[in-house]
């Protein structure tokens, strides 16, 4: 069983001999240990909890919930980077709290860019077919003039070099949104950083919702939203009705500055179409 931080401190000051109302430890494990009478509830108006045997709460949290140590339980669980030692030093098991083996983010690019990795010298131009993976990305940094391309679909991450010509006017990083739940650490590297993100995804509502929702909002004007020039022409010849059918919007048109944005939207309405960012891959 998972044990929420508040209810691990509430069990360690039973531990330690205090009594605490039972109104501030509502949970079904508390429940369980009532049940066990390794907790007592007493008071007929007013119930407090206290623990008379302290050796047998410990003996529960051990078999129940591969907890050796409450106090390091707790200082483990509150922290953002979580080491699978500290955590076999507070639980039996590593996986406890679903520690992340790998954090980080992929990135692709299509002529060589130099950056620095925990202060050292590295080349970034990964052989064709294969991608580098960022790990320690705080120490991640390059010139300030490289655009950050963010790609949400793989396959348009996956062939960057038959989509140069978008992107003559820049310097191009690019960067996978996907595995999606490495997109934390982008949004995280991103704030640190002063160069530009420009956000490259489909040309549809749900696309548009992604880059407001998960990117826009947290890194204001450092972010846009690529639209290609001749937009209105591929999305009267190439687009999906469907898309606009059945895509709901989920952001506020209105809170909108970016004009090319904003133009799109209006095309999306005018063609009552959407667009898969693939129609870009020059074959």
């Amino acid at each position: 069983m998972k044990v929420p931080v508040h209810i691990a401190e509430k069990l360690l000051q039973l531990s330690q001999g205090e009594s605490i109302p039972s109104s501030a430890a509502k949970h079904s494990l508390i429940e369980d240990l009532v049940l066990e009478g390794i907790i007592e509830r007493k008071g007929r108006i007013q119930k407090t909890l206290l623990v008379p045997n302290n050796k047998a709460l410990h003996i529960y949290l051990q078999s129940k919930c591969s907890i050796k140590n409450l106090q390091q339980y707790i200082q483990v669980s509150k922290k953002q980077e979580v080491t699978r030692t500290e955590l076999v030093a507070a639980t039996f098991d590593s996986k406890h709290s679903g520690v992340r083996s790998f954090k980080g983010f992929l990135i692709n690019c299509y002529s060589p860019i130099q950056a620095t990795l925990d202060g050292k010298q590295i080349t970034l131009n990964p052989v064709d077919g294969t991608f580098q993976f960022i790990y320690d990305y705080e120490k991640f940094n390059f010139a300030p003039d490289i655009t950050i391309v963010g790609i949400e679909n793989p396959s348009n991450f996956r062939y960057i070099d038959k989509q140069k010509y978008l992107f003559d006017d820049i310097k191009p990083l690019f960067i996978s949104r996907y595995p999606q739940n490495q997109s934390k650490d982008l949004i995280k590297w991103l704030q640190t950083i002063p160069n530009k993100y420009l956000h490259f995804g489909d040309f549809d509502f749900a696309g548009i919702g992604i880059y407001l929702n998960e990117f826009k909002k947290y890194l204001a004007d450092k972010a846009s939203f690529f639209v290609p020039d001749n937009i209105d022409e591929l999305l009267r010849e190439f687009g999906n009705k469907k898309r606009y059918d059945q895509q709901k919007i989920n952001f506020d048109s209105k809170k909108i500055s970016e004009a090319k944005l904003l133009k799109l939207i209006d095309t999306i309405h005018k063609r009552r179409k959407g667009l898969d960012q693939e129609i870009l891959i020059n074959e």
